[in-house]
């Protein structure tokens, strides 16, 4: 059944309107907003996050919940705050267990669309250094060689410009921040991923002869993390039969893939049309 999940925070006065992807009677896929936390943040539990605000509604009985005959939600993996994209989440606890055992498994084919600085010598590649938290850095990973947990992540290129260029990554394993890091060790960090040598995206470094008004602040056209969750294909646990998931750009990546297309186009290479 297509819709929407509307959540609101009377805390922090925010509100979101949350696209389900895909529902039956095990499964709910919904597509994660940008800075939002998947779930409780551990140094900061009364942060806004999205299955709090699921639960809540549950037990208050919202109308969403009725419409769609959900008592039971639970989060099957996880997204970063500010990546957006498919979250899966089951709706009973054995399906909860079945797909425990599947991600474990590295049995879904997860595809992330990711923004990055830089340009790779090849079309084709990957990254398998092993992760760990940082020693000092609450919060973040690391690449540890000797010490971290084996992470593997293929890559592939949907499109180069002058400065940046557009991925499709493909992670094996589901380490936290696994794409981020070991972009960042490949010397192509993503837009906006400040934490792992990122930078905003802005008009002015693309535009020739570009000029903020005066008086005005140039707003970036990306100013989080260029990682979105755009596919995700796992054989259904109940079932076996194949599921197929897929989420849009959101509308901020396509506005700077846009103006990448416009004005940053690599040599040699015509600007597409929208």
């Amino acid at each position: 059944m297509p819709g929407f999940i509307k959540l609101s925070s009377p805390a922090t006065r925010e509100f979101w309107e949350i696209k389900i992807l895909h529902e039956d009677g095990h499964l709910l896929a919904l597509d994660k907003p940008s800075r939002l936390l998947t779930s409780p943040d551990r140094y900061d539990p009364a942060r806004p996050n999205l299955m709090k605000l699921l639960h809540r509604d549950l037990e208050r009985g919202a109308p969403w919940a009725k419409e769609h005959a959900v008592t039971y939600l639970a989060n099957a993996h996880r997204l970063d705050f500010e990546t957006s994209g498919i979250l899966l989440l089951a709706k009973n606890k054995p399906t909860l267990v079945r797909l425990a055992e599947a991600f474990g498994a590295g049995r879904p084919v997860k595809a992330y669309v990711a923004l990055v600085h830089g340009s790779p010598p090849k079309d084709l590649f990957g990254a398998a250094h092993k992760l760990a938290p940082h020693p000092t850095r609450v919060g973040l990973m690391r690449v540890d060689d000797k010490n971290g947990k084996q992470s593997h992540t293929d890559f592939e290129v949907l499109e180069r410009f002058a400065h940046h260029t557009l991925l499709r990554c493909r992670p094996r394993t589901g380490r936290t921040h696994q794409i981020r890091v070991h972009l960042q060790k490949l010397r192509l960090p993503i837009v906006g991923d400040t934490l792992y040598d990122g930078r905003e995206l802005r008009l002015s470094e693309l535009k020739r002869n570009y000029r903020v008004k005066r008086g005005q602040l140039e707003k970036p056209l990306l100013d989080r993390v260029a990682l979105h969750a755009e596919g995700l294909d796992l054989p259904h646990p109940e079932t076996q039969e194949l599921v197929t998931i897929r989420s849009e750009w959101p509308k901020d990546l396509q506005v700077a893939v846009k103006y990448l297309r416009r004005y940053a186009a690599a040599r040699g290479t015509a600007a597409r049309q929208n």
